[in-house]
């Protein structure tokens, strides 16, 4: 009985560690976000990227087709929203993150982007990995 006991007790904690650690993961992938929200709206592309994989293998697909490349998706940037005017003040609705996998999560939302040049809103869904420690944006779908 003491064993059985143990038993439920290991995977009662187990089970609570995995929910916790999914509210830590959430948590710090919406610290990303963050931190993209706030450098955008700050007119600052570069600090933007950074919650995105530095790799060859991102993947940005907008309304021009798809994008590959961590370089190649900040050109796309700078080009779309070429003056703080462009780039405005960014919000985000976030509708949903879900775990796909252990170190992976997709992010379902809205972006609302008020500007001087008129303002603009969307939906996205992002992939996120955990990469090194950090979570990084590896594939985003931007409309």
């Amino acid at each position: 009985m003491k064993k059985i006991i143990l038993f439920l007790c290991l995977i009662c904690a187990c089970h609570g560690f995995s929910q916790s650690n999914e509210e830590d993961d959430k948590k710090d992938i919406q610290a990303v976000l963050k931190a993209q929200r706030l450098a955008w709206s700050k007119n600052n592309i570069e600090e933007f990227m950074e919650g995105y994989w530095k790799s060859d293998s991102l993947k940005f697909y907008g309304s021009n087709g798809v994008t590959y490349g961590w370089e190649n998706t900040l050109k796309r940037y700078k080009k779309a929203y070429p003056s703080k005017d462009h780039t405005g003040k960014l919000s985000f609705k976030i509708n949903d993150i879900s775990k796909i996998t252990d170190g992976a999560y997709y992010v379902l939302g809205e972006f609302h982007l008020k500007r001087e040049v008129g303002n603009a809103t969307g939906f996205f869904m992002l992939v996120f990995k955990k990469i090194n420690g950090e979570w990084k944006i590896i594939a985003d779908t931007s409309a």
